[in-house]
């Protein structure tokens, strides 16, 4: 039996609209869309940390060679320091500026992946990047 299609909330063949569905549906994906944000957000977080910990070993080992064989290392440390943010001071974990013999510099940086925005809280996977060079025109 079929109902009058004037009647409201009601079509010719008598089923009700889905009226609200779509409401419904976009509450119940909204966390699923946020959880996902969040996730892409910290991939973006631990790969700038690598891009980060790679630029400063390359720039500590860079101002080591240029110096002086007897300040390498406070050179290499120094320009490790200035080349981070000072948002990822506190994920710092270790710096080593050594020479591998007296033509060659090699420098280490460890870094702490932040959580979700630097400062808060870092990841428990620790993040390295390494970098060296020979030390030209004595």
């Amino acid at each position: 039996m079929t109902r009058d299609a004037g009647e409201p909330g009601r079509t010719r063949t008598g089923l009700r609209r889905d009226r609200g569905q779509l409401s419904v549906e976009f509450t119940g994906m909204v966390p699923i869309i946020l959880v996902t944000l969040v996730l892409l957000w910290q991939a973006v977080l631990v790969g700038y940390t690598f891009t980060l910990a790679s630029g400063a070993a390359d720039e500590g080992v860079r101002k080591a060679v240029a110096a002086g064989e007897g300040d390498r290392v406070s050179r290499c440390k120094a320009a490790v320091h200035e080349r981070l943010p000072s948002a990822w001071d506190e994920t710092v974990e270790r710096i080593d500026c050594a020479g591998s013999g007296p033509d060659m510099v090699k420098a280490t940086v460890k870094l702490r992946a932040p959580v979700l925005f630097p400062g808060f809280a870092s990841l428990p996977i620790p993040v390295e990047a390494t970098a060296g060079a020979a030390a030209e025109g004595k």
